[in-house]
């Protein structure tokens, strides 16, 4: 049956299908309900494991064979190791020397150091990606040549679509900085430490087979345990799973911009007057240059009144681990470790605390975190005259960016998007975002070096801001005055076929990516 296009709640026209699957249209913030129970693995037996817990295998290649690699199957990976992931790549070198087709990988993210995988979709080893694509492997897509349909998830979409059964993985690998022979495994650890294995819990909890790898094999038990043997099959020594130095990448720097630091004193002083800084008030900031600063700000407006964060919700870095340590923060709710002082902190800090997406986004459980916060500081690509924003494509069309945990943010009280007015002189605020990754009633405030606008249902924070001094204006005034620097946009034309999918929180698709003209 041919696949349909249907109009969704937010008025994208979206398929019905997807390689192959049914998928379900994006109906609007809590309107689509889960029906059923969640996915179950396959029942093991310790029968059929060794009874002395010693599960090595010598190679990665024994480790797959045994675990039953064969064609079509889906194999995921994580990304704690970001940019200095090594493990990913030697997957799918060894798969296509054995000759083997038509893989769906399933990475929580991928990166520009697994631009090597391109060559495997050329050669037909891995037919499509269901993860977000940074830079190459996001141009590849968007260039229409990979053999299926990629499918984008935030973090908790990730976890959701595993434990909900949407995505099955028949084998996953964890790359992991320490283990035992049994399985347990923790990034905190060992040459390569990373910080917390979060990512790679559903993964852990759901596939058919496990194999963690690790280039630091220590005696039973491997204390703490982020990764829990009991669902591990098979683990592999290798030489080195990741280059640590390489989690920081240019993104989790403080910006030097001069505009970029003006618009992170603006949202502080935004959030001042607003009275979001308060005692016991809690906040997430990305690891942008945009929002470190923003981090830094708040923290100077802390010590000011004499106040304290009671959490926040990292990604860590080394300013956020500052604040924990002085005081200024009573726990750190970490996600993902942005720098080696993060994975210290976690290490030696109890009140550094590792979560994974099911704690902290996944959509279909009783409640998580992301609502308890009280300020959540994202960035976006585009943002249009409805506050609806865009993360993973450019203005140019291209696929060049993951979700992450961004969609799950949004669920914040105050959402706040820092963001230049400007991008080489293209227009960030237009009539009509290119990729909708989000609605505009979750998103609460944008934030230019140019103005503030504050989204018209918010009319609490509209009522508290009215005598402000800082440049509150409308999101239209904003868009205009871009336009009468820059000049209105010109459209982006793109064919008619279907390059990716962007799913929502609960699973449903929506928007769609489609292949750019050249």
């Amino acid at each position: 049956m041919a696949t349909k296009l249907i109009k969704n709640a937010v008025g994208r026209m979206v398929p019905d299908k997807i390689n192959g699957q049914k998928v379900t249209p994006y109906k609007g913030v809590g309107k689509y309900r889960p029906t059923g129970r969640k996915f179950a693995p396959k029942i093991a037996s310790c029968a059929d494991y060794p009874l002395d817990g010693n599960k090595l295998v010598p190679t990665l290649k024994k480790a797959l064979i045994k675990a039953g690699l064969k064609d079509g199957m889906t194999i995921s990976t994580h990304h704690h190791f970001r940019n200095g992931d090594l493990v990913a790549n030697m997957i799918f070198k060894i798969a296509h020397e054995m000759g083997i087709k038509d893989l769906v990988w399933f990475p929580s993210a991928s990166f520009p150091c697994q631009e090597g995988m391109i060559e495997y979709m050329k050669a037909g080893t891995i037919h499509h990606i269901e993860g977000s694509m940074n830079g190459p492997l996001g141009k590849f897509a968007s260039q229409g040549k990979m053999k299926g349909v990629g499918v984008l998830r935030s973090h908790g979409g990730r976890y959701q679509a595993v434990q909900d059964g949407e995505v099955q993985i028949d084998i996953a690998v964890i790359a992991a900085p320490t283990a035992d022979p049994f399985g347990n495994a923790n990034g905190v650890n060992g040459s390569s430490a990373c910080g917390l294995l979060g990512f790679a819990l559903a993964d852990s909890q759901y596939a058919d087979k496990v194999i963690v790898v690790t280039d630091n094999l220590v005696p039973f038990p491997c204390i703490p345990w982020q990764i829990h043997g009991n669902y591990i099959d098979y683990v592999v020594k290798i030489d080195q799973v990741g280059i640590p130095e390489k989690i920081v990448s240019g993104t989790t720097q403080i910006t030097k911009s001069p505009d970029r630091l003006h618009i992170a004193e603006l949202t502080a002083q935004f959030c001042e007057e607003a009275e979001l800084i308060k005692d016991g008030f809690s906040f997430q900031a990305g690891a942008g240059g945009t929002a470190l600063s923003i981090g830094i700000y708040f923290g100077e407006i802390m010590r000011r009144k004499g106040i304290k964060a009671a959490f926040a919700r990292g990604g860590s870095n080394k300013y956020l681990v500052d604040m924990l340590e002085e005081g200024l923060v009573g726990y750190i709710l970490d996600g993902q470790t942005f720098d080696l002082d993060g994975v210290r902190s976690m290490r030696d800090n109890p009140r550094h605390v590792n979560t994974s997406p099911f704690t902290s986004y996944n959509y279909h459980g009783k409640g998580n975190f992301a609502g308890i916060l009280d300020i959540v500081i994202l960035g976006a690509t585009e943002v249009d005259v409805n506050f609806n924003a865009n993360v993973v494509t450019h203005s140019d069309g291209y696929l060049l960016h993951g979700i992450g945990g961004w969609q799950n943010c949004l669920f914040g009280k105050n959402v706040i998007l820092p963001i230049p007015l400007f991008r080489d002189r293209i227009p960030v605020i237009r009539d009509e975002v290119t990729t909708i990754c989000g609605p505009g009633e979750l998103i609460d405030i944008i934030v230019t070096e140019r103005g503030i606008a504050i989204n018209p249902l918010r009319k609490d924070l509209i009522k508290k801001m009215k005598n402000s001094k800082l440049p509150i204006k409308t999101i239209q005034e904003l868009k205009e005055e871009a336009e009468r620097i820059c000049g209105k946009p010109k459209a982006i034309e793109f064919e008619e076929k279907i390059i990716a999918a962007i799913k929502w929180v609960d699973g449903t698709v929506i928007d769609v990516v489609k292949k750019v003209k050249e």
